[in-house]
């Protein structure tokens, strides 16, 4: 039998590229840098990574510069919001480039599927990438397994870095140290120490909106204000949306506290943000920095906020009326409506929202706003003629409002026993797992011991909205008081902030009262 010849055949077209081997092509080359940061030390590195590459590739005769791919001051962790580099893969895939060179796999991602999945897909395209720190080509036979050791590496570092970032955070907030986003936020900036110290032209602009809010302007009513008045929102925009003004009215860091780790990172690849709501710890620190906004002021408009939201009606922006003026018929609130709004008998009357919505059409009379006004004065007038029976009630509830003896020694006592339980979870756990303990017996510990946290926690809240309340009642009380002190003959001119001050609501009856129901809880009526 004759002895087999076998003939090689080389191949003549690259698996990978599907050019010919024999052709003597130039490559399509660019680089791709990145930093994740924007320390001085990261910005040298970004700029000698960006003129490193260039030199290199013009360096090259067999190659030619497309250009160098950037992106500055963004996570490796994922490339969803990575331009540079999505505009890199972009053009790779339509053909305007053949090899791409970067410094390490963690510059390229730090995301072990992200970055397979990306060298696969430049593979399947004629695109090989050189990772210059590992001496890994893509189209090597080795590449991919190197590249999905190294990968992980750089995730697992990433994963790493995240954790310290986060430990050092939370030791921060545990040491009671504040930070703002200064450039959101109206009224500071970064002191000197690294503390929030007060910028005095902001600062007047949230003491406004708090003064007006207090003067019983809706938020709504706040931010077209500001808006008309050609201020700058706490983002130098030029229109303030109502979202922004009920978030300076609400956040405690204008008293001078600080609430951290309000919102926290679920996932440190994606860097998805939630809202804390007990999954991980929050700190409260009382006296952080310098206040612009009086504590006692500061409450009183929570307690305004939360008064307004229990009524849970919408209120129309312009009017001290507004969620004020009640519907004896069916309890709704009267609303402004423009009657002849295109003739010379065009006015403003205010009526039941609800008047012709139900089965039954609501009965109660409309009024103007001047006729409102002038009701208002003459309710006030009655009230002053028991002038110093109002003082004297007055002064015992505020009295009552302002004892909070009790509440504080429970508060006291719950905090203590919040303490033990705690102490106990933490033994609990750190004991399982040292000791070889019955699980299921465990479980029912840790169960019982939680379950015990859970209720004191809950009862504290309550007391502490408890007190709250108390707080804003007697604030409101004497705001009522000094305003009435103020009325020592009864004032022809309108005030809008006295009105707030002093009336509750008012309920208009289909027989023709008004109820004025006072912020002290009296009432007085008037006909109409």
């Amino acid at each position: 039998m004759a002895a087999k010849n076998v003939t090689v055949i080389p191949a003549t077209i690259s698996q990978h590229t599907r050019k010919s081997t024999q052709a003597n092509t130039r490559r399509k080359v660019a680089g791709y840098a990145r930093v994740s940061t924007d320390s001085e030390e990261q910005v040298t590195s970004y700029t000698a990574q960006v003129d490193y590459y260039t030199q290199y590739i013009k360096g090259n005769p067999e190659w030619d510069f497309v250009k160098v791919y950037t992106d500055e001051g963004i996570s490796g962790t994922n490339t969803k919001k990575r331009d540079g580099f999505n505009e890199m893969i972009a053009d790779a895939l339509a053909g305007k480039i053949s090899l791409i060179l970067t410094k390490s796999v963690s510059r390229f991602a730090r995301n072990t599927v992200d970055s397979l999945t990306t060298i696969r897909t430049l593979k399947a395209h004629g695109v090989e990438v050189f990772f210059e720190k590992e001496n890994i080509w893509t189209f090597d036979s080795k590449g991919e397994l190197l590249l999905t050791i190294m990968s992980s590496l750089a995730q697992e570092e990433s994963r790493s870095i995240s954790e310290n970032i986060t430990w050092g955070k939370r030791k921060q907030f545990a040491d009671g140290k504040v930070s703002l986003p200064y450039k959101q936020f109206l009224g500071y900036r970064k002191g000197a120490n690294g503390l929030p110290e007060i910028v005095p032209e902001e600062a007047e602009i949230v003491r406004l909106i708090y003064r007006m809010f207090i003067d019983g302007k809706t938020p709504c009513y706040i931010a077209k204000h500001l808006t008309e008045k050609g201020i700058p929102t706490p983002g130098k925009k030029k229109t303030w949306q109502v979202s922004t003004v009920e978030s300076i009215l609400t956040n405690e860091k204008y008293k001078g506290d600080a609430r951290l780790q309000k919102r926290f990172t679920t996932d440190y690849l994606t860097k998805t943000m939630k809202v804390n709501e007990g999954e991980v710890p929050q700190y409260y620190v009382e006296n952080s920095h310098p206040a612009i906004i009086d504590p006692t002021e500061w409450e009183m408009v929570q307690g305004e906020f939360r008064r307004r939201k229990e009524a849970n009606k919408r209120t129309s922006c312009q009017s001290p009326f507004s969620g004020k003026v009640i519907c004896g018929d069916c309890g709704e609130q009267f609303g402004p409506k423009v009657w002849h709004s295109n003739s010379q008998y065009r006015r403003v009357i205010w009526q039941c929202n609800h008047k012709f919505k139900g089965d039954e059409k609501c009965s109660t009379p409309h009024l103007t706003e001047d006729a409102l006004k002038d009701y208002t004065i003459v309710a006030l007038s009655f009230l002053l003629k028991n002038r110093e029976a109002l003082f004297e009630d007055g002064r015992l509830i505020r009295a009552a409002l302002t004892d909070h003896t009790e509440i504080d020694a429970e508060l006291q006592k719950l905090t203590e026993e919040l303490e033990i339980v705690a102490y106990l979870i933490e033994n609990t756990i750190a004991t399982n797992a040292i000791t070889a303990l019955d699980q299921l017996e465990y479980a029912k510990t840790y169960e019982s011991l939680t379950e015990r946290y859970q209720g004191l926690q809950k009862r504290y809240t309550t007391l502490t909205r408890q007190k709250a309340e108390k707080e804003y009642k007697a604030d409101v009380l004497s705001g009522f008081l000094f305003e009435i002190g103020e009325l020592d003959l009864l004032d022809a001119e309108w005030s809008d902030s006295r009105f707030h001050a002093i009336i509750e609501r008012i309920t208009v009856h289909n027989d023709g009262r008004l109820v004025f129901t006072f912020r002290n809880g009296s009432e007085e009526t008037v006909m109409m």
